[in-house]
């Protein structure tokens, strides 16, 4: 039986979907931490190692397999990375202890670190030729879907529905299958491929592009680590400011970082990428500041406001990084240089992680949180500068052009 093959809108959407699966794959774990801490004696520490193992995972995939899409195509290795990604799901779903949770987490790793790159520049190369500078707010968007999805089905199946730490898992399985099974009907050729056999590389940015990619990497790092401060510390976080057990409140109230991130790019479409990053910079110092305040205070109002600020600022700072690689990396290289700059974002994610884990574990939460403040502030200001320094090179390399005979 011949394959059917996706036509290119059907094929756009299987792509944003693979992307939204990077982030609900991400998230599913966070409203069952406190299930396996209960069932399992588990410090704050161990679960924020559980959120750890993925991004660590992620990043070893990112630097063998960063540039493989590029050879074999985007169809076939997200189709690798989902396989890999309902293995880990699955495993959650049966797990008896948390050796197999540690398994099934790096699983995960594996599948995102092989999709994430893929399906981001799939989603460009699917786009309608009028709609291109859309790619970016269209990921943006898919993250935020993949985000409240894990918060919202994952909390109400968490809370009212039976097996608490599995079912949620076995939902996620099969939508991971129908996911699957879609990638399977995309082109198989969506990239034109560089020259030469394909070899395990560290991802690599194109010659020229430095000064883009550095900026857009501080962006979309200082995006990770805010994600990863709501995911590893928010359910904790949201429990005390709350003081609700009830997983879907909870739940809900991490939703409300994605329910902003989505909204967020409607405003600043038609800017420039530059010029969105560094919107979502400032909003991002002012978010975090809300959100010192409030575990401080635990004032519902501020935390709420946090939250908001937060999903907007993840939202910008993704987007406008995103689209700069969009924008200016050679077709050839757009999945390395993307994976390259997922690399430095995971590793990121997962050294937050774990230090927010070892402080709130030795220090208490507050200080973990003032810590994460503290650390988003600094890579907030970084990207400033950063771009401030990308429009300065730009400058420099246009009056250099126009000089030249």
């Amino acid at each position: 039986m011949r394959r059917k093959i996706f036509g290119r809108q059907a094929s756009f959407l299987t792509a944003a979907a693979v992307v939204a699966h990077t982030i609900w794959t991400s998230a599913a774990p966070v409203l069952t931490y406190p299930i396996y801490a209960h069932e399992w004696g588990l410090s704050t520490f161990s679960t924020t190692a559980i959120f750890a193992v993925y991004p660590v995972f992620v990043v070893l995939v990112l630097v063998l397999f960063g540039n493989l899409s590029d050879y074999i195509g985007r169809r076939e290795t997200m189709l690798i990375g989902l396989f890999a990604s309902t293995i880990g799901s699955l495993i959650f779903a049966i797990a008896p202890d948390i050796d197999w949770i540690f398994v099934g987490r790096a699983f995960m790793g594996i599948g995102v670190g092989l999709s994430a790159g893929p399906s981001a520049a799939a989603v460009l190369e699917f786009s309608a030729p009028d709609k291109l500078k859309q790619a970016g707010s269209v990921t943006a968007v898919a993250q935020a879907i993949g985000m409240s999805g894990a918060a919202l089905v994952g909390g109400a199946l968490i809370q009212y529905a039976p097996f608490p730490s599995r079912l949620n898992f076995a939902v996620l399985t099969g939508i991971l299958v129908l996911v699957t099974i879609a990638t399977w009907h995309l082109p198989n050729r969506t990239a034109s491929r560089p020259h030469g056999k394909w070899r395990p590389s560290i991802p690599s940015i194109p010659n020229g592009f430095f000064a883009p990619f550095v900026s857009a990497t501080a962006a979309v790092t200082t995006a990770y680590v805010l994600g990863a401060m709501t995911l590893s510390l928010g359910a904790q976080v949201a429990h005390d400011v709350v003081a609700s057990t009830n997983a879907l409140m909870n739940g809900g109230i991490i939703t409300i970082f994605a329910v902003s991130s989505a909204f967020a790019t409607a405003p600043v479409r038609g800017r420039s990428p530059g010029s969105v990053l560094r919107i979502g910079a400032v909003i991002g110092l002012l978010s975090v500041g809300c959100l010192a305040i409030a575990a401080e205070e635990q004032l519902l109002i501020v935390f709420a406001s946090a939250q908001i600020g937060a999903g907007v600022a993840y939202s910008l700072l993704l987007l406008g990084g995103l689209s700069l690689i969009n924008e200016g990396a050679p077709k050839t290289h757009r999945a390395a240089t993307l994976s390259a700059l997922f690399l430095v974002a995971y590793l990121a994610q997962a050294a937050v992680a774990l230090s927010l884990g070892r402080i709130a574990t030795t220090a208490g939460l507050a200080n973990a949180v003032v810590a994460g403040v503290a650390l988003i502030a600094v890579l907030a200001v970084i990207t400033l500068l950063l771009d401030a320094v990308r429009i300065r090179t730009m400058r420099a390399n246009h009056s250099r052009a126009r000089q030249d005979p």
